[in-house]
């Protein structure tokens, strides 16, 4: 019997003491906004935290706290017709879920500088999220290489298993 979940996860990134910290959350906030924001709450830092949640071969969310404010970034908006937190991400959007006439192409959705501050582009992020060549899981290390985390979302992954 193989492990459905195992391409599923969802990583708390934050800054402590000048440098990158990342660590694994409960596979279930895979399924679940608002619990992936609220754990996200729980871990402080003068950065905001972030939150990185990879759903099987499909599609990653990228969930973003600074102070007060929730930035959510969803790589293809497709998923919102199969997949549970990309529909609660298009409501908490409030962004229709596509029809199936709609389902023909992979299009981001969200909040498209969620890393502007930190070095990552709009046109950039789009960029990543749109190379089909990529799964969610590579597209979100490219993410972290690039915002310069990958060592602490690597450390992560890896305890993952």
């Amino acid at each position: 019997m193989t492990d459905v979940d195992a391409t599923d996860f969802a990583v708390v990134v934050y800054r402590e003491d000048d440098r990158w910290e990342a660590e694994v959350l409960p596979v279930a906030l895979t399924e679940d906004l608002a619990g992936l924001v609220h754990a996200l709450r729980q871990q402080p830092s003068l950065g905001g935290t972030i939150g990185l949640v990879s759903v099987g071969d499909d599609f990653f969310v990228a969930t973003r706290l600074l102070g007060d404010e929730v930035m959510v970034f969803l790589s293809d908006v497709t998923a919102s017709v199969d997949w549970a937190l990309a529909g609660q991400v298009l409501d908490y959007l409030d962004i229709p879920i596509p029809e199936d006439e709609e389902l023909d192409q992979v299009l981001p959705v969200g909040d498209m500088s969620i890393f502007s501050d930190l070095g990552l582009d709009e046109m950039e992020l789009g960029a990543i999220s749109g190379d089909l060549e990529l799964y969610p899981d590579e597209m979100l290390l490219s993410i972290a290489t690039r915002l310069g985390f990958a060592p602490a979302f690597e450390r992560a992954l890896d305890a993952i298993g």
